[in-house]
């Protein structure tokens, strides 16, 4: 079992950058799949951008690619998203998710994914 804790939203002018983490409990997370999602008020959970185990493959969003990287380190138990060029569009609360054998098909797919963190708001504004 993983626990997930993201940190590092906020409020940010169009255009500018946030970096997001998520620290992982657990002696296993490099075992696990990881991924961000978010959700706008009024709106679905949607995908973001996931990365392997390994971290040796990523996955964006149509959305957010060119603009989002993804990274993780396994010794120290985290995952980063990395958002540049921020849009009021951006604007949701991100979650973390970790998953074991994600397949690269299912990158994008909520069910895929465990255990999830509590959030974090990021606000952009225009």
């Amino acid at each position: 079992q993983v626990q997930l804790v993201e940190s590092g939203g906020g409020l940010v002018q169009a255009g500018g950058s946030l970096r997001l983490s998520c620290a992982a409990s657990g002696r296993t997370f490099s075992m696990y799949d990881m991924a961000w999602f978010r959700q706008a008020p009024g709106k679905e959970r949607e995908f973001v951008t996931a990365i392997s185990w390994s971290g040796g493959s990523a996955y964006y969003a149509d959305s957010v690619k060119g603009r989002f990287t993804i990274s993780r380190d396994n010794a120290k138990n985290t995952v980063t998203l990395q958002m540049n060029s921020l849009k009021p569009e951006d604007t949701a609360v991100y979650y973390c998710a970790a998953g074991v054998r994600v397949h690269s098909g299912n990158s994008d797919s909520l069910g895929s994914y465990h255990y999830w963190g509590q959030g974090t708001q990021v606000t952009v504004s225009s």
